[in-house]
């Protein structure tokens, strides 16, 4: 049997940190630690927190548990640890100061992503132009004198009547996600924090190597996690399995944020996030939104995606015909079977205390 929970190179007697926390959220009568002869010690629920989130079902915890996780910061805390500490795979930390600034971090992923807002386009090049400049060559960098967390704020949280700047969704989930490492860096491995400023002051890490220096993969196409298993802060990817669609630039799938309490994140109307139902039924749609224009490229009419949404929404019968079909196990890149939109494994960051984060080497060992 596959172990679960989530495990800590420390002795038992030395979680003490861990203990206080809990005790103030008032979650210590749900958790269990056990000592391993190795020197870990294992963090998971008890039988009646399990109960819970019935074979990994964590979309509805806060309902369940009458936690305002969108509001309340100890509320979001507690759907975290709750959830991780439910991990159906097995997560080793190296201290308990880890575990506690990785729970900080998923926090202030979920604050950021909800306070996101942007303008979808996948070819447009803008950001404030007070502190970001842009080359083909670097990508979005810093201008000299700019603060990285205050710039990547600029950028991705407008104002009340302020500029919404263009960014496809993947870049977008890469600036929610570096925001929340700095602002922790900054806290508690201010070398990170100033080398993270470096980076970003003489060239943007971006896609592939974003994912290979910063986040960690839970999951896979042959091992998936189960659908509904999701812990705030996670990255997620919702797959298109339409074969025409999926060809419109920027339309491949959407990168969302697990916002907590059974909701993603909106990157382009932040007021409106999704629930799953609400993903599956505006990717399915997608291909009837699609469309040549006169110079014969592929678009998206994505105000008629929204309210043919809309009207499956209020058709039961199409709703949960619809939701079947794209509520599947994606397939494999490439493939198009019968998979439908959701994904097998889940995105977070990787370690960030020192010694035990590699993120400054990784950096370092960047070509471009």
């Amino acid at each position: 049997m596959m172990e679960t929970g989530v495990r800590i190179l420390e002795p038992a007697e030395s979680l003490l940190g861990l203990r206080m926390n809990w005790n103030r959220l008032g979650l210590t009568d749900f958790i269990d630690l056990q000592p391993m002869a190795d020197g870990f010690t294992r963090l998971s629920l008890t039988n009646e927190a399990r109960s819970w989130m019935p074979d990994f079902d964590t979309l509805n915890l806060a309902r369940q548990r009458g936690l305002d996780v969108h509001a309340n910061d100890d509320d979001m805390d507690r759907e975290i640890w709750l959830t991780l500490l439910h991990s159906p795979v097995q997560v080793t930390f190296p201290s308990a100061l880890e575990l506690m600034s990785s729970v900080r971090i998923r926090r202030n992923i979920t604050r950021n992503a909800a306070r996101t807002m942007l303008n979808f386009n996948t070819t447009a090049i803008e950001r404030p132009e007070d502190c970001w400049s842009y080359s083909e060559d670097t990508g979005f960098i810093l201008k000299p004198g700019s603060d990285l967390i205050e710039s990547l704020i600029k950028a991705s949280q407008p104002v009340p009547g302020g500029i919404a700047y263009s960014f496809s969704c993947y870049r977008a989930s890469e600036y929610v996600v570096l925001l929340a490492i700095a602002q922790e860096a900054r806290d508690v491995h201010p070398e990170l924090y100033a080398r993270l400023q470096k980076q970003w002051h003489t060239h943007a890490v971006a896609s592939r190597r974003f994912h290979d220096v910063f986040m960690e993969e839970l999951g896979t196409i042959e091992q998936p996690l189960p659908m509904h298993y999701y812990v705030p802060g996670d990255r997620v990817w919702f797959r298109n399995p339409d074969t025409v669609s999926d060809e419109v630039e920027g339309f491949e799938g959407s990168w969302v944020v697990y916002l907590g309490g059974g909701l993603f994140a909106n990157f382009w109307k932040r007021e409106r996030p999704f629930d799953v139902l609400g993903k599956c039924l505006e990717i399915y749609h997608w291909r009837h939104g699609t469309y040549r224009d006169a110079k014969g490229e592929l678009q998206m009419n994505e105000s008629l995606v929204e309210r043919l949404v809309a009207e499956t929404r209020a058709d039961p019968k199409a709703c949960t015909e619809i939701f079947e079909r794209m509520h599947r196990l994606r397939d494999p890149l490439d493939v198009y079977a019968e998979g439908g939109c959701m994904d097998a494994t889940r995105e977070y960051p990787k370690f960030i205390c020192p010694p035990h984060s590699d993120m400054i080497q990784a950096l370092d060992a960047l070509e471009w």
